[in-house]
């Protein structure tokens, strides 16, 4: 109870202050890269149970002759570069936070698809709910193995506590201000999942 009243105050603090910055990048995103301004997608929360996450899109629907959508590295935008770079791309997820999807820390959500690859360990990092930020986004962000992010989302689920989760956004907003770990070298966004990492 006590956590879900700090997301809930939380997030409509972070969308009433935050609601200029929001507005600002809409309007760039919307300008320089058109609709949508907003990525939906599906995402895996707790129990494993899907919704809707919202981010603001940082990449192009550029596709290639037959159709298919570039690499990321060509779709990413200069402007998508800083959102990610700064986490803005992720305060759309305010939202998710408010209706209880989400929480503000927790282990990162992932695709559905990922959900029959998972081993009993790695399973577990759905008994709580998905967070904005994370251990592992305090410990590494995108720059660790997918091996080293599920061992530290466990971690997390054994060890939650209030003064963990403070603990957790304090140290994320100083990886926010230092741009740590936005992506592994040689990728412009984290790899996909393999069943066998």
């Amino acid at each position: 109870m006590l956590k879900r009243s700090i997301d809930v105050v939380g997030s409509v603090v972070g969308l009433v202050v935050l609601a200029p910055v929001l507005i600002v990048v809409a309007a760039s995103i919307r300008f320089t890269m058109g609709a949508p301004v907003l990525f939906r997608q599906r995402r895996s929360g707790l129990n494993g149970d899907n919704f809707t996450f919202y981010k603001f899109r940082t990449m192009t629907g550029e596709r290639d002759a037959e159709g298919k959508l570039l690499p990321d590295e060509k779709r990413l935008t200069w402007l998508g570069r800083f959102l990610r770079a700064a986490s803005l791309d992720e305060l759309p997820q305010l939202w998710n936070v408010l209706k209880g999807e989400m929480s503000l820390v927790g282990p990162r959500p992932l695709l559905p698809e990922y959900l029959p690859w998972y081993n009993e360990f790695q399973r577990r990092r759905h008994d709580v709910k998905p967070g904005i930020t994370g251990w592992a986004q305090v410990n590494g962000r995108n720059a660790l193995s997918w091996k080293e992010k599920f061992e530290l989302d466990v971690w997390y689920v054994d060890n939650q506590s209030f003064r963990l989760d403070l603990k957790i956004l304090w140290l994320t907003f100083l990886r926010v201000l230092c741009c740590d770990g936005i992506s592994q070298p040689g990728h412009a966004t984290m790899p996909e999942f393999r069943r066998t990492e």
